[in-house]
């Protein structure tokens, strides 16, 4: 329940949220329903009533509070499970589901106001000691990274592990629970049967908390029919109120699937939340690529939708106005829904449509939500109205007062293009929400949308491995050797051909998805033997010459179609093959020369006018034996624009809206030619002094998962860390992961042989600070011949006492240890995740080590120094 009281003991229930999983999986974890749905009016009362009693007893008189509780659908025992006096994540839930601003709102009670003084912001009439009326029901549904994590999600509990969710509003549970499942994005098109497992494998899915539960007891239920529904409830604990939903969609779709498809029957599965190609899955038959029956022809989402609109079966949009429809809202924010009463009357003024970024996830997190959200303000700026379309309720961009239009709709093709349709507006920004809106832009533009900024077009040209390698060919630029592979076989060709180690890298992926460093052929065996990348002469394998030992750089550029600007050019401090979301970057970048600082720069505008880019570019290069190479080039915003814009006080997103409105950047101040000394470039310096961007982890919900780190990005989030050294800005950015580097104590050193040359420096350092230094014997050993005297401590299948006891006994303070290889070198595994549950720092490369000591170096002289932030 969330509840909020005031200072003169008003208080309101803003939103009832049921998990619809049972008790044993977190609350974060689970797919929830608003409002209740199982339990009677007076079971509901007995609840409210508690809730606000409690709130008395704990004293909250400004402010929202979550109070969870526990029913037994048998006897009706109630039972409070915890109290949050204060905001959640349950609380910009329930926020966003029913348009009260609960944290603006506890802001003001506050400062003094009480609830009848507050008025609500939506409908400007009521005031906010009236409890939110839902007309509608909302469903929040959890993104898991399976694929990045895949032991770790083997089964749930009380430790909170999705990384991100999604919203969805309908008219019932069934509609809103689709809708946010597709939303997800994580493959599913709704609460779809997993019809390729076996009748054992969904029972044993059933037994365990998995994540995928939900599926496997939609299927049993699709296969068993209503009979089934109890043994599913005794089996997961899912009331069966939920489970007799299930079973109404499982007969729909057996409708859908046994005959032919009338406009009846095509209205009912459009308001249960089915989209058009779940309607094409479901009339093809589960597997698309079997051969279709000779008296079936084969339906596409294209007759569907032609169908649709030959019957009138279109969306329609309704307010989210707290009240339902009791008064008018003043703030357009929508969902959608069918055979009703569309509300969304178009704007009669020019607009443009923000596609965001949808769920948080690795790859794709708040910073794109941050360049949405300052896209809209600046485009509001100009006068020019805005329209978001988001499934996020974790961000700013759901703020019903950050664009002039809000949808709370799935980012797909089909649900897209029906805003677009009834709002009348064609102009779509995709530059700004990271790979989702980017792999529409192309079916947008064929629809009839105008894609703003750099074309679709050039888009492709740098997204697609094979037209980028010609790119880079057209300016004359250096990259990685590298082939093209279609098949397993042509991968190992390539390998042998161009010499390990290799890269391999896939074609239009987020986060370094399926992407590793193979050092011989063993590796890449055991590669393809596992991974189940997609390959085909539309989306090749990219298999790159691994650049050993190089320096990576990342470059955030803006260009208006003539002028170019640099805004930054950061330094990775990772070494080269860990994903640039993963390594920690500094900007500026610390270990280069002013002549390749140059080089970097006319590269940057060379592609930037070689792609065509209007907007955003993203560069990533390496330095190798002083030749610089260009890696990867991203036509959009990359993660690190909010970094960027901080540490060098130019808002890039206000600058790229203003270049896309017809203000070049040249007349933005933007150009500072006699600077750069190229003709038509500009470029950013860092005016913080030095900034470090860190990443954060979330290793500790996945207790056995090794954490090293490569070319897959499994990083969640970022710090950001300034000072007037690197070692105070790379100090403060740990601290704020929770990584705190210590100041003395004992370091365990274990490094692979090609590393021992460049850990000697970085050791002696710790040895002058007054480290105590432990080794593995062969680094030992190599460091002794080095005058460097370390205790040798064994390595876990060596004996006791081992690392691992010293690790558990709180013995070492840090740890450096460099592994070599993906798959064939993991005998150090089991030591970085011991490292990881004993919370004792730990790097995985030499670089980072390095990083670490100018840190140390800093938090030993004691300096703390407040220093303004530049305006």
């Amino acid at each position: 329940m969330e509840v909020m009281r005031d200072k003169a003991d008003n208080a309101v229930i803003i939103c009832s949220i049921e998990n619809v999983d049972p008790m044993g999986v977190h609350t974060g974890d689970s797919i929830t329903v608003a409002p209740i749905q199982t339990l009677s009016d007076r079971e509901y009362q007995h609840m409210r009533n508690a809730s606000i009693a409690i709130l008395r007893a704990v004293g909250v008189d400004c402010g929202g509070s979550n109070v969870q509780f526990a029913m037994n659908p048998v006897d009706g025992r109630m039972v409070v499970i915890e109290m949050n006096p204060r905001v959640s994540r349950s609380s910009a839930l329930a926020s966003k589901a029913t348009g009260f601003p609960i944290a603006r709102s506890s802001a003001r009670l506050a400062v003094g106001f009480t609830l009848d003084e507050i008025l609500n912001d939506i409908t400007g009439k009521t005031v906010s000691c009236f409890e939110p009326s839902l007309d509608y029901v909302a469903v929040k549904v959890p993104r898991f990274e399976l694929e990045k994590f895949p032991k770790g999600y083997a089964e749930l509990g009380t430790q909170m592990k999705s990384v991100g969710e999604s919203l969805a509003l309908g008219r019932t549970y069934t509609e809103a629970l689709n809708k946010a499942i597709r939303a997800a994005e994580f493959g599913f098109q709704g609460l779809e049967d997993l019809w390729h497992l076996s009748n054992e494998e969904i029972e044993g899915m059933l037994r365990k908390l998995h994540p995928r539960r939900i599926f496997a007891a939609y299927t049993a239920i699709k296969r068993g029919g209503q009979e089934a529904i109890q043994a599913v409830s005794d089996l997961t604990g899912y009331d069966p109120w939920f489970l007799f939903a299930m079973h109404e969609q499982a007969e729909l779709e057996h409708l859908a699937e046994s005959g032919e498809l009338n406009p009846r029957l095509l209205l009912e599965l459009k308001r249960n939340g089915f989209s058009d190609m779940r309607i094409v899955r479901l009339l093809n038959g589960p597997d698309s690529s079997a051969v279709f029956l000779s008296h079936r022809k084969k339906t596409t989402v294209e007759m569907i939708e032609k169908l649709r609109k030959e019957h009138h079966i279109t969306p329609g949009y309704h307010f989210v106005d707290t009240c339902s429809g009791e008064f008018e809202a003043k703030t357009p924010y929508f969902y959608s829904t069918y055979g009703e009463l569309n509300e969304a009357v178009p704007m009669d003024s020019r607009g443009v449509v923000i596609l965001a970024s949808g769920p948080n996830r690795i790859g794709q997190g708040l910073e794109f939500d941050t360049c949405c959200t300052l896209s809209s303000l600046a485009y509001r700026r100009l006068g020019i109205k805005t329209v978001i379309i988001n499934s996020n309720p974790e961000t700013v961009s759901t703020d019903f007062n950050v664009s002039d239009r809000l949808y709370l709709e799935p980012l797909t093709l089909e649900d897209v293009k029906s805003v677009l349709e009834v709002e009348g507006i064609r102009d779509v920004i995709v530059q700004l929400g990271g790979q989702t809106p980017l792999n529409m832009a192309e079916e947008l533009e064929k629809w009839g949308a105008r894609i703003v900024g750099t074309s679709v077009e050039s888009i492709q040209g740098a997204e697609d491995r094979r037209l980028f390698s010609q790119l880079i060919r057209n300016t004359g630029l250096k990259q990685p050797e590298n082939r093209s592979a279609t098949s397993m076989s042509q991968v190992q060709a390539f390998a042998e051909e161009i010499g390990y180690p290799v890269l391999l890298r896939p074609s239009f992926v987020l986060g370094g998805k399926s992407m590793v460093v193979v050092f011989n052929q063993e590796e890449l065996l055991t590669y393809i033997s596992r991974t189940d990348v997609e390959m085909s002469e539309t989306k090749p394998i990219l298999v790159d010459q691994f650049l050993e030992d190089a320096f990576e750089y990342d470059v955030d550029a803006l260009s208006d179609g003539i002028h170019v600007y640099v805004a930054g050019i950061m330094q990775h401090i990772e070494a080269a093959g860990v994903h640039s979301g993963d390594s920690a970057c500094v900007f500026p970048a610390y270990a280069t020369t002013e002549a390749m600082n140059q080089h970097m720069i006319q590269a940057t505008a060379d592609i930037a006018r070689e792609v065509g880019v209007k907007g955003f570019l993203n560069i990533q290069f390496a330095v190798k034996d002083g030749e610089l190479y260009v890696l990867e080039v991203n036509p959009r915003a990359s993660r690190t624009v909010p970094f960027i814009s901080k540490a060098s006080g130019v808002d890039l997103v206000d600058a790229a809206v203003k270049s896309w409105e017809g203000k070049d950047l040249k007349e933005q101040g933007l150009i500072n030619e006699k600077e750069t000394g190229i003709p038509g470039v500009g470029v950013g310096r860092c005016i913080v002094g030095w900034a470090v961007k860190e990443a954060m982890f979330s290793f500790d919900r996945f207790r056995d998962t090794d954490p090293l780190l490569g070319p897959e990005m499994k990083s969640t989030g970022e710090v950001i860390g300034i000072g007037a050294s690197f070692g105070e800005a790379f100090a403060k950015a740990s601290a704020s992961t929770g990584t705190m580097l210590p100041v003395k104590g004992r370091v365990f050193v274990s490094v692979n042989d090609s590393d021992k040359e460049k850990i000697v420096p970085i050791v002696k350092d710790l040895v002058t600070m007054g480290f105590d230094i432990k080794a593995t014997r062969g680094t030992a050993e190599f460091l002794f011949k080095r005058g460097i005297l370390a205790e040798v401590i064994l390595k876990y299948h060596e004996g006791h006492p081992n690392i691992i006891d010293h690790l558990q006994a709180g013995k070492i303070d840090l740890v450096i240890n460099t592994p070599l290889g993906r798959f064939t070198q993991t005998d150090d595994g089991y030591l970085r995740i011991e490292t990881m549950k004993n919370h004792v720092p730990y790097t995985t490369t030499t670089s980072a080590a390095m990083a670490a000591v100018e840190g140390i170096k800093y938090l030993k002289t004691g300096e703390v120094i407040p220093r303004p932030l530049p305006v």
